[in-house]
């Protein structure tokens, strides 16, 4: 496979199935002629953010190589939602049976009206940054200038709880 570049995708769900629905997501996209999974980060149950009211999340980081350029990733990673059932949101930051972003693309700033990377809130979301933290906590944040390790021991967002799953 000719490779555009290596993306890092957050991967989440806190409907039904919670962990085969993201193995599902991730078996969605990497099953495709277009992207190969390079790495996986642990998986972590974590509290819900923004909107309280909901159940517990599961989530996870992945690296891939892919052909796609960031948009097309994009549009591949919303037709795997809509594909495992999820709609439009109801509320924002509400539940969803799968929630598939990408966090960064290379180390490209996109700041376009259908995709802003690196991902807007992912240096204050530990749920974003434990499991990166995982597989690459050298990266640097092509805007903060800083690796995702520091951003993630510098987070003051206790009481967020993110546990680690048992394999």
């Amino acid at each position: 496979m000719i490779s555009v570049g290596d993306a890092y995708i957050c991967i989440g769900s806190n409907l039904g199935d919670k962990r085969l629905n993201c193995q599902n997501g991730i078996d969605s996209l990497v099953n495709s002629d277009h992207t190969d999974l390079i790495q996986t980060s642990r998986i972590y149950r974590t509290d819900p953010v923004d909107y309280l009211d909901q159940d517990w999340f599961i989530n996870q980081v992945i690296r891939v190589s892919t052909r796609l350029d960031p948009f097309q990733l994009l549009d591949c990673l919303k037709q795997i939602e809509r594909c495992a059932g999820r709609t439009g949101p109801s509320v924002r930051f509400g539940p969803r049976i799968l929630d598939m972003d990408i966090i960064f693309y290379e180390n490209r700033v996109i700041n376009h009206a259908r995709l802003t990377v690196p991902h807007p809130r992912m240096h204050v979301r530990r749920f974003v940054l434990q499991p990166l933290c995982d597989i690459a906590p050298d990266l640097i944040h092509p805007v903060q200038l800083v690796p995702v390790q520091h951003l993630l021991a510098n987070l003051d967002d206790l009481p967020i709880g993110v546990h680690l799953v048992d394999a």
